[in-house]
């Protein structure tokens, strides 16, 4: 006759085991490496940086004489444009882009070219200030349709 102590000891690592892997992987964070290419006089674009590599992202900066250029090369549409282009595995990332966010695209790897936060706004990653306003991160595919990806 096994004990109640076995008894327990065998549902509580059970059930610790389902638990963990249903879990594991919403937490997971994808580690990736990020070009970021920028203007070197841009100083929110040093603090979207920060924001990545405090999140784990391996970034490498280059500051360039013109960022358009850049887009362009990458198939930004005009309308989605920040200060700032990144490159994380495969997909174009425009402007203030959350790094959970970036998260999301890399475990979820929808089809898409990449994911924008049009212009500036306050609040956003490197943005931060006393008064933060909403601001929504478009999806946009190698034709330049968009769809909102997510809002904050």
């Amino acid at each position: 006759m096994i004990s109640k102590t076995v008894t327990r000891l065998v549902i509580h690592s059970t059930l610790t085991l389902i638990l963990s892997t249903l879990w594991w992987p919403a937490l997971e964070a994808v580690a990736a490496d990020v070009t970021v290419y920028k203007d070197a006089r841009c100083g929110c674009c040093a603090k979207w940086v920060e924001h990545l590599n405090r999140d784990g992202f391996h970034v490498t900066t280059h500051n360039v004489a013109s960022v358009d250029k850049i887009k362009f090369t990458h198939g930004v549409p005009a309308q989605l444009a920040s200060c700032h282009t990144a490159i994380v595995d495969g997909y174009v990332v425009e402007g203030h882009v959350p790094a959970d966010v970036l998260q999301r695209l890399l475990r979820e790897r929808p089809r898409v070219k990449g994911i924008a936060v049009p212009g500036m706004p306050a609040g956003a990653p490197g943005m931060e200030g006393p008064r933060a306003q909403r601001y929504d991160i478009v999806s946009f595919d190698a034709q330049g349709k968009t769809a909102r990806y997510e809002s904050r």
